[in-house]
């Protein structure tokens, strides 16, 4: 048996003021409309603060988890944007491990136009789960407009620093990830060199793919190499591909995190 694991579509961006009366106590989500670029992109950030105790998920948030989902209608001027995910922390739910911030997160957010001089409108919704000792799927919708001017946010720009090493500022040269056929899917076990974070490593493996479900991975360390093993199998049940170069290895420690995008055969 196994569960789905869930993608978060993530297109453009986020809001003003949350609008989500019954879970006000909860959670709310707040745009910080933060400042134009010279070459006419914009950087915003998403503010959602929590309820004491309570928490919220990254975008790979393990099998309890339930990670964000974005949708845009409404929105105006707006031709793409690229979300930033802060260095999320690692939890166990119930002998269960899942990712995510507490209390509150700020979500950077570089907003492309294809008429940077022109009023830029975002509006939608964001659903998200919230936890404590029970998860609650809560839906915060938004409507904000991003001005043409403005000052650099000391909150979003905290959030900016407080991301994953790159696999160049992490110092590793070659990542690879080996595939071998289970009864019904793929196992993937990638390895490379990377000095200890320190604490326990949790490694995330995903994949392009949101049918494709990736389990929990098993680490192993020796001196600086390390390995993780995942399997995955597709929701449909049905053979697939997998395309090493569209993969992502996140190694995480609850404080700090490295992101390799793509790995060779070994």
């Amino acid at each position: 048996m196994y569960m789905k694991k869930m993608i978060p579509f993530v297109l453009v961006a986020l809001t003003s003021a949350a609008t989500a009366a019954p879970y006000d106590d909860l959670a709310q989500i707040e745009v910080l409309t933060g400042w134009r670029k010279a070459n006419g992109d914009h950087v915003a950030g998403l503010r959602i603060t929590l309820a004491p105790g309570w928490k919220t998920y990254w975008r790979a948030p393990g099998d309890a988890g339930i990670p964000p989902m974005f949708t845009f209608t409404g929105s105006q001027n707006i031709s793409a944007i690229a979300p930033h995910w802060p260095t999320p922390e690692i939890f166990d739910s119930a002998g269960m491990q899942t990712i995510g911030y507490h209390d509150s997160v700020v979500f950077p957010l570089t907003v492309h136009s294809d008429a940077p001089d022109q009023p830029m409108q975002i509006s939608g919704q964001i659903d998200i789960g919230v936890c404590e000792e029970i998860c609650i799927p809560i839906s915060l919708e938004f409507d904000a407009s991003l001005p043409a001017s403005g000052s650099r946010d000391s909150a979003i720009t905290a959030a900016l620093v407080d991301r994953p090493l790159t696999q160049a500022e992490a110092g590793i040269d070659h990542v690879t990830c080996a595939i071998d056929p289970i009864s019904d899917g793929l196992r993937v076990t990638t390895a490379f060199d990377l000095a200890p974070l320190g604490g326990d490593e949790v490694v995330v493996v995903e994949t392009a793919d949101a049918n494709v479900w990736v389990s929990q991975a098993q680490v192993d360390r020796q001196g600086d190499q390390l390995r993780a093993s995942v399997d995955m199998v597709h929701s449909a049940g049905t053979a697939f591909g997998l395309d090493r170069s569209q993969m992502t290895i996140t190694v995480l420690n609850g404080h700090q995190a490295v992101e390799i995008r793509g790995c060779t055969g070994s």
